[in-house]
């Protein structure tokens, strides 16, 4: 096992576009919403690199950790766990921690201290519960780790980039077939030229050369680009303040923190499904460390375990596109480089890939479970692609100038799908949790185990009562926000906790009735 083969670079290039695209998210809502435009250089001093080393230092681990089980194993077609900012966290710490602070302050270093407690704490829940983790993975059945995946591959992955690939097709038409006749097809293309790389150039070179791309302000970014060095700056007594307001706050990062060491766990169960089977507990605290170490060098965004390790497998990347990936996020931000790759390599030249590794999430899905569980991994689909439904309604709506609560009831009468906008706010709703509860539902049906499947029907009840699952709420704006947050434990969708409770009532019925029969 060596630390670089060639497909690394396919690896790499994959990796990087979707760490890019955490990048490009992370300065617009500090710019656009935080408030940080108000001092920019706040944001490429303290707060980039903060995430720089705390991205390059995961990523470097897990490197190492592909490398030792290789050798160890004597193997070379090892593939270290892919790793970056937790797109999750991401929103909810912008939208339910910082930006209300900020709101209420008009204060961006306030909000963003208030950020860096989020994320420390969000890292300390994962460390905790690496402690537990081994224990949850061994009780949940593999289709209902990977189902969740798959869903999110699916739909927030697959559908996403598709989205992009077919807006520009003259761009990145050709680039997804360059990919899937290497991938798909396994055709080597001419001196093994990688073809992850070759689809990002020709993507990136229609771009520019049909015009979609603006020139003049692309030379205005290179113009006015100046070189500056961007250490990382210890933040830890700007922490320590913020702690004390931190618990405020608790609804939002238990819940992040639980769903990040839930992500972590399906991803270690798809590494496994793959071949490459990593310790859990030391995966786990290098990922709690991830966000540790990301709050006190200034960095409010939490680091996770990424989804893709079976596509970034079938590349053909090993540890080298994870090592390559660290180094070069360090290096980009360190040198302030991060403006000019954003401007020049468009997003949708690397869609392609992205839509690659998804596609292939989505197969392990179903490839590494029995026949007899596929039903469990398409329930477990459907929590998934209902949230994707219900952003593109609200997002449509709000693109309208209205929002779901703003039209009235007589507006819906006679319309076939007067209750679905309802039924996709519910599905939403913490669909990483009931994705998986569900599927682990199926997996019981199917092999008639119901008391199982009636401790599981009491799990979704209890996650419905306390607002994990399904429950919501609108301000007096319209905006839509999640119940728990209000840590209120009487919720207003209350028919979905006696739904469950009625599922699990029949499910102990069916019990006590089969063993009569036997």
């Amino acid at each position: 096992m060596k630390w670089f083969y060639r497909r690394d670079v396919d690896g790499f290039f994959g990796l990087f576009i979707d760490n890019l695209v955490q990048m490009i998210l992370i300065v617009g809502f500090s710019l656009g919403l935080l408030g940080m435009n108000q001092e920019p250089g706040f944001l490429f001093g303290t707060v980039l690199p903060g995430v720089a080393v705390s991205v390059t230092l995961g990523n470097l681990f897990y490197a190492w950790q592909a490398v030792r089980l290789g050798r160890r194993e004597n193997r070379e077609d090892v593939t270290a766990l892919p790793y970056g900012i937790n797109t999750v966290s991401l929103f909810a710490f912008v939208f339910f921690v910082m930006l209300p602070v900020y709101g209420q302050t008009h204060d961006f270093r306030t909000a963003w201290r208030v950020g860096l407690a989020a994320c420390f704490l969000s890292g300390l829940v994962e460390l905790a519960g690496a402690l537990v983790a081994p224990w949850i993975k061994w009780l949940l059945p593999r289709a209902a780790l990977l189902s969740t995946l798959a869903g999110i591959a699916l739909t927030f992955i697959s559908l996403d980039f598709a989205n992009r690939i077919f807006a520009l097709p003259l761009v990145a038409l050709l680039p997804l077939l360059i990919i899937f006749v290497q991938y798909f097809g396994n055709v080597r293309l001419p001196r093994e030229f990688p073809a992850g790389l070759l689809a990002v150039l020709v993507g990136t070179a229609l771009y520019w050369g049909l015009g979609y791309g603006d020139i003049p302000s692309l030379a205005g970014t290179f113009r006015s680009f100046e070189w500056h060095l961007h250490l990382p700056r210890w933040c830890g007594g700007d922490l320590a303040a913020a702690l004390r307001d931190g618990g405020r706050y608790m609804a939002v990062i238990v819940p992040m923190g639980l769903f990040n060491l839930i992500g972590s766990l399906q991803n270690l169960e798809s590494a496994e499904a793959s071949g490459d089977r990593y310790g859990v507990r030391s995966s786990l605290v290098a990922n709690g460390i991830g966000s540790i170490v990301a709050a006190l060098l200034g960095s409010p965004y939490a680091t996770t375990i990424y989804i893709g390790h079976p596509g970034w497998k079938a590349l053909g990347a090993r540890a080298g596109y994870s090592a390559l990936n660290g180094i070069v996020i360090a290096l980009l931000v360190v040198f302030g480089l991060t403006s000019l790759i954003a401007a020049a390599v468009p997003i949708t030249a690397g869609a392609p890939i992205v839509l690659w590794i998804g596609i292939m999430i989505t197969v392990q899905a179903f490839a590494a479970v029995p026949v007899r569980h596929f039903p469990a991994v398409a329930v477990g689909l459907i929590p998934a692609i209902g949230a994707l439904a219900w952003m593109v309604v609200s997002s449509t709506l709000a693109l309208a100038g209205t929002s779901f609560p703003a039209i009235p009831a007589q507006a819906w009468a006679g319309f076939a799908y007067a209750h679905q906008g309802v039924g996709f706010i519910s599905l939403e709703r913490g669909f990483i949790v009931s994705s998986m509860l569900w599927a682990t539902l199926t997996v019981m049906i199917v092999e008639r185990r119901f008391l199982a499947a009636g401790a599981a029907c009491l799990t979704l009840a209890a996650c419905a009562w306390i607002g994990i699952i399904h429950t919501w709420s609108f301000d007096a704006h319209g905006a839509l926000f999640h119940r728990f947050m209000q840590a209120d434990l009487w919720q207003p969708q209350w028919q979905y906790a006696v739904a469950y409770l009625g599922g699990a009532a029949f499910f102990a019925l069916m019990w006590a009735w089969r063993r009569r029969q036997t």
